[in-house]
């Protein structure tokens, strides 16, 4: 009976520290800081821990006193609880510098300074991808380190990914490092789709090809025709490339949509 009780109670225990966790977790997940903005923000996020709440994929988005909207979306090398505390650490030092007005270089290389601080092993990095939108919602500035480029959408014309040519290096990768700033035209209305690799390196056959950003553009593209709009369009993302992989994905996996209405 003692030993019985006692492993009653061990687990009830483990129950409560799961469920704390969970809370932690939870909270840790970013609230957009966009009052004020005509943007529409969506956001879908999956973990490729079992049962995780939070890996280290993670993403921001804000909108300064002069009315520019930043968004981020990042990715930390790694699935474990290490990593998704070095993504918590550097959203936060993105949005506190983001709100204290760094911007491009200035800023990625104050993240990359603390990643080197943060980091339980100097061979962890972690890629970014940065945007701020002009107040009039119609230019934006890219800044990329070793990440995917961020696709746009605008009505009748199909989908393609922004210009990935100044892509600089992941942080934590190179001292000293530079990431140039690209100046993007995007029109009166459109989709801007910022995401991580999880959701372009799930397989999609037999052959054990991956979907790639080719395959990415072609569903996003069907799925716009299709009506799908804002969180709805993200659901249907990544249920088709769950679906496409014939099973849960190993990799973290987050996606972040703004819409601009004219």
């Amino acid at each position: 009976r003692k030993r019985s009780d006692t492993a009653e109670r061990r687990l009830a225990e483990g129950r409560l520290r799961a469920q704390e966790n969970r809370r932690l977790e939870r909270g840790l997940l970013p609230t957009p800081l966009l009052d004020g903005s005509a943007l529409r923000f969506a956001a879908r996020y999956r973990p490729g821990r079992s049962r995780a709440l939070l890996g280290g994929d993670f993403y921001d988005a804000v909108r300064t006193p002069d009315g520019t909207v930043h968004a981020m979306i990042g990715d930390v090398c790694g699935h474990g609880p290490d990593e998704a505390a070095l993504g918590v650490e550097l959203r936060i030092a993105w949005r506190a510098l983001t709100l204290a007005g760094l911007c491009g270089d200035e800023l990625l290389n104050t993240l990359q300074q603390v990643l080197e601080h943060e980091r339980a092993d100097e061979e962890i990095f972690a890629t970014l991808c940065t945007v701020d939108i002009a107040p009039d919602g119609r230019r934006a500035g890219l800044c990329l380190a070793g990440h995917p480029a961020p696709l746009i959408a605008r009505p009748g014309r199909p989908p393609r990914l922004l210009p990935s040519d100044n892509n600089g290096p992941a942080l934590g990768l190179l001292p000293g490092a530079r990431w140039p700033r690209t100046q993007v035209e995007l029109g009166a209305e459109w989709s801007l789709m910022l995401y991580t690799d999880g959701l372009i390196e799930g397989r999609i056959g037999a052959d054990g090809e991956r979907l790639g950003q080719d395959g990415m553009v072609e569903m996003i593209s069907r799925q716009l025709a299709e009506g799908l709009r804002g969180e709805e369009l993200l659901r249907a993302a990544v249920h088709e490339v769950r679906q496409l992989n014939g099973g849960e994905l190993t990799d973290d996996v987050a996606v972040v949509l703004l819409d601009r209405t004219a």
